[in-house]
This record gives C-alpha cells, structure tokens and sequence, in this order.
C-alpha cells in the first residue's frame, strides 16, 4: 500500500477536526480583521468538500480491506492446535467468520459489537496476544483498536443483547438473508455447530417448529430471539442498525467511541 494512502487511512478519523479548525480560523481573523471571511469562503468550502471525499473514500478502502487484507497465517495453525479435530479447510472458514465479525464492527458506527462464536473468538483472541501486528491491522482495516469480549449469548444485559443483535444483523445483511423469516444462519452464526465446537453456541435460523412441536432444544439458541422484545434492549432496531443503517451506516463511521468491545487488550508480540 502506498504511504499516501496509509497515511490517509490512519488519520482519516482527524479529518472533521481539520474542517472545524479551518473554520474556527476563518471566523477569528475576520472578527480580528485580519482577513474577509467572505474572500475565504470558497477554499474553504473546497476544502471541506475534499475533506469529505477523503472519508467516503476511507470507508470503502477500510471495508475492502477488512475483507481482503492478509490476516496472519500463524493463526489458522493455532486454531487447529485448539481444535486438533478441526482441519486447515476449516480454519479458513473461521477466518471468514472473523472478517464478517469485523466487517460488523466496521458498519456499525463504534457501537458495540458483540462475539457470537467461540470458533471465531478463539482466533481473534490468539490475533491480539500478538498486540502489535493485531494494532497495525486494526489501524488500517478498521480505523481503531478493537478490544476483545468473550463470545456469548443472549441474556439479561441489554447491551450485550444489542451488541449480538448488530452481529446478526450485518452478518445477515452481509449474505443477503432476509430479517423477518431467515432460511439460513449467516457463517458467523454456523460456525460452532458446523465446525462441533465443544461448548460451542449452536444456533438454527428459527426455532419456531422446535417449539410448536414441544421440544425443549436444549442448548439450541435462535436466530429469530434477535427480534424478540422478550429479551432486554432493542429488538426492533437490532441495537439500532435499523435506523443507522437507512441513515448511511453501512460505511463504518470514522467519529469517536469505544469499538466494538471492552475487554482484554492483549499480550506480548
């Protein structure tokens, strides 16, 4: 990658401070008079105009990185070394998983996120032990250092419950599965059952026939709960991707906050 392009991708998120400083600059000399704020007016707008471009720009780049920048080989031998009955075929299935985990982080506007496969958490916890590798490849593909949660499930906690919700939500989005009725999980959701991850959360599309027909489904979890209100947060706006998203959200956001998790932040390199 060119360094004009990295340099523009890890300080794309400086960008809107630039146009508030141009302006605040604008404004102060021409109140001192040291300049018209009118003979200003078209380089800066010109200005903020290129600014703007620099950060749709940003935001395709950092999505087609997330889904195309090389990850570590070393973590697909980890995995297998966790898993010692899973293949390398298989790995590279997780690793898909992980980058639609990211991918999820990503157009979410640093709104939590939360892991819903302990398959894809392992390999995303081994990617940040290794701290400085795992921060240069956040920096680029996602603009930011995402720290690591554990996997879980729906519960009581209505920002967990949010966070799965925009995990399903853009995993779905991501293959094209509809919301209301899905025929199939999105690979994120798949994967500990496909993969017969032990303690793994396995999860069907929808579980509505498992209960009509009285059938307890143990450790089965569903992916029509999401949009269950039974379960605290929100249900209708999945974590608010809804309202986002028909508001441009697709893109990622290069604004402040706190990524998509809170937890540990890694090891050694």
């Amino acid at each position: 990658m060119q360094k004009l392009q990295r340099f523009a991708l890890i300080h794309a998120r400086q960008a809107w401070l630039l146009v508030a400083l141009m302006w605040g600059l604008a404004v102060v000399g021409d109140t001192l008079q040291l300049w018209r704020l009118r003979a200003l007016t078209a380089p800066l707008i010109a200005g903020f105009m290129f600014l703007a471009l620099v950060l749709v720009w940003a935001r395709w780049r950092r999505e087609r990185l997330v889904r195309e920048a090389p990850i570590p080989q070393y973590l697909k031998r980890k995995l297998c070394e966790t898993y010692r009955h899973r293949s390398r075929k298989d790995a590279e299935l997780v690793e898909r998983g992980l980058r639609q985990f990211f991918l999820a982080c990503l157009r979410s506007n640093r709104q939590f996120v939360a892991m819903p496969s302990r398959a894809v958490d392992a390999m995303w916890h081994e990617f940040i032990l290794h701290t400085q590798a795992y921060r240069d490849w956040c920096d680029l593909a996602l603009g930011r250092f995402l720290h690591h949660t554990p996997a879980e499930v729906l519960g009581p906690q209505a920002k967990h419950n949010d966070g799965l919700r925009r995990a399903w939500y853009w995993a779905r989005r991501d293959e094209g599965i509809k919301p209301g009725q899905p025929s199939r999980l999105p690979l994120l959701f798949a994967l500990d059952a496909k993969l017969q991850i032990a303690n793994g959360f396995v999860y069907q599309p929808d579980c509505r026939a498992i209960k009509a027909a009285g059938e307890a489904g143990a450790g089965v979890y569903c992916g029509t709960d999401f949009a269950d209100g039974g379960y605290s947060g929100d249900a209708e706006g999945f974590g608010g991707m809804d309202s986002s998203d028909a508001s441009g959200g697709n893109g990622g956001s290069d604004g402040g906050g706190d990524g998509c998790g809170e937890g540990c932040g890694g090891g050694g390199d």
